[in-house]
């Protein structure tokens, strides 16, 4: 079956409501102010026009046009690359590689973790995807404290990454020591930022308060 009109000619996301990844593309096109669709999805019953699109039946999924677009780093960096402002990479190619092995860093390390302990079938696990996480994220502390962003002196696409993680810490039960105040406060930054705010969906935006 055809994906329908409506989706060939709109740009379209397919997203999970409460999903780190999903997010993530959302925050990028927050931060672009790009106008798309937005299909809620549940990602145990995926609808049909997304099983006809994706054969993974994943999220999130970009559709535009003709083209479909699936893995959150697939579509982010065509996104960066479609609406080039404001850019959300660097110029100098030495610093875009270090920021995409950091995105791949968090999604084959933080990601994981960050599901399991919202998904795990037993207290052990989501105790044991917690404590993962959470000596990650402590291990990070010195990248925090480095620069305004992370790994970056401007918001980019490695904030999108991490602002999603560390924006669920609290829902997953997850409480930093006071020396990882660094962390906290790159967090309030960004988060205040009206394009975070706009990429909430009303499920992420009740895991926590937005800070004044």
């Amino acid at each position: 079956m055809a994906a329908s009109p409506r989706l060939r000619n709109t740009l379209t996301l397919f997203s999970a409501r409460d999903c780190v990844l999903c997010h993530r593309v959302r925050l990028v096109l927050a931060a672009k102010g790009v106008n798309y669709d937005l299909v809620p999805v549940d990602p145990a019953h995926p609808p049909e026009d997304l099983i006809d699109l994706n054969p993974y039946h994943s999220v999130p999924t970009l559709v535009e046009r003709e083209l479909v677009l699936y893995s959150a780093s697939v579509v982010t960096e065509y996104l960066d690359e479609r609406y080039p402002h404001p850019p959300l990479m660097p110029i100098d190619p030495l610093s875009r590689a270090r920021l995409r092995l950091a995105m791949l860093r968090l999604e084959h390390e933080w990601v994981p973790h960050v599901q399991a302990a919202q998904q795990a079938g037993s207290k052990a696990q989501a105790d044991n995807a917690r404590k993962q996480l959470r000596d990650l994220v402590l291990a990070a502390l010195p990248l925090f404290k480095a620069s305004k962003f992370f790994l970056n002196p401007e918001m980019s696409l490695a904030d999108c990454a991490m602002a999603p993680i560390i924006w669920r810490l609290p829902s997953l039960g997850i409480v930093l020591p006071k020396e990882a105040k660094p962390i906290d406060d790159y967090g309030q930054r960004i988060f205040r930022n009206p394009g975070f705010i706009r990429s909430l969906t009303p499920e992420e935006n009740a895991l926590r308060e937005i800070p004044a």
